[in-house]
């Protein structure tokens, strides 16, 4: 697999601003954001969509979908809510091959599709 901009971030390479980082995932926020707060949360283990994690053990998939709930409590949404996409392949809306989760939030939502 080539190196996305993703790969770069997590390398260094590439500043971001980090709102949450671990040994399974780095969390920061997206340079185009489409909501108040708009973060994309991306595995360290790189996959390169969604159909990829198949081949992930169960433990694993979990663990980063928990961390995506986590980093959504951590920036305050758990009580207001807040929406979670990954878009898998160009027709989904994928444009970085790196599977991240957006969390879209601080605002209402409901007229909204990301």
């Amino acid at each position: 697999m080539s190196d996305t901009i993703f790969d770069k971030i997590l390398a260094g390479q590439i500043p971001a601003q980090i709102v949450y980082e671990d040994q399974d995932i780095l969390a920061f926020k997206d340079i185009s954001p489409q909501a108040k707060i708009h973060v994309l949360v991306i595995p360290k283990k790189k996959a390169r969509n969604l159909s990829e994690l198949q081949s992930w053990r169960a433990d694993e998939v979990g663990t980063f979908f928990q961390k995506v709930a986590a980093v959504a409590d951590k920036l305050g949404l758990a009580n207001s809510g807040y929406r979670t996409v990954l878009n898998t392949g160009r027709e989904g809306g994928q444009s970085v091959d790196y599977v991240h989760a957006h969390i879209l939030g601080g605002e209402s939502l409901s007229g909204h599709f990301a």
